[in-house]
């Protein structure tokens, strides 16, 4: 399958639902600031992140961007990192 790196970016105004976001996020990508995750997702975990994060978040105070970059395997990310280093995002085999 086919997956795509993504950029989620959030601005939640409930300090709860905040929290809420981010624990979520924890399973579909990597933390790279405070309310911004890198991920590489295929089409159904993509769908699957959506839904959740619809279900917690409100509609009318809150805010989120998903940006698509492409298909991560011929993503080149051009990354300007200035304290700690920015590691992307590598596909490693699961070992189940």
């Amino acid at each position: 399958m086919t997956e795509h790196a993504y950029l989620v970016c959030y601005d939640i105004s409930d300090p709860r639902r905040w929290r809420k976001i981010h624990r979520a996020m924890k399973g579909f990508g990597e933390w790279l600031q405070l309310s911004i995750f890198h991920c590489r997702l295929t089409k159904q975990k993509h769908l699957r992140m959506q839904d959740c994060l619809g279900e917690i978040m409100n509609h009318k105070e809150d805010h989120l961007l998903i940006i698509d970059l492409g298909p991560a395997d011929s993503v080149q990310l051009r990354v300007e990192s200035m304290g700690r280093p920015f590691d992307p995002i590598v596909k490693e085999p699961v070992i189940v």
